[in-house]
């Protein structure tokens, strides 16, 4: 069993910026691909961002492409979102997301206008 946890949300005005952390508990993290989703209030999760277990491949939804960068830390078993632009419409809680089937327990982001 894979436990992640999540930090690094808050409260922001749209146009800054945060980083999101993601803390895995095990060592095989490495053989991951990690991604980010959201879910904002009322409607369902979705795929914000996604990374391979060597971090040569990234994918992002259209909305934050530009914007957002994901990257991993196979050292610190730590994935990363970095959140620039941000937007009012990307408020939501970010969860994190391991090879689809383990996920962390979500942090609040609020982008104010």
């Amino acid at each position: 069993q894979v436990q992640l946890v999540e930090s690094g949300g808050g409260l922001v005005q749209a146009g800054g910026s945060l980083r999101l952390s993601c803390a895995a508990s095990r060592r095989t993290f490495t053989s991951y691909t990690m991604g980010w989703f959201r879910q904002a209030p009322g409607k369902e999760r979705e795929f914000v961002a996604r990374i391979t277990w060597s971090g040569a491949s990234t994918t992002y939804a259209d909305s934050v492409k530009g914007r957002f960068t994901i990257s991993r830390d196979n050292a610190k078993n730590t994935v990363y979102l970095q959140m620039n632009s941000l937007k009012p419409e990307d408020t939501a809680v970010y969860y994190c997301n391991a090879d689809l089937i383990h996920w962390g327990q979500g942090t609040q982001v609020t982008v104010s206008s």
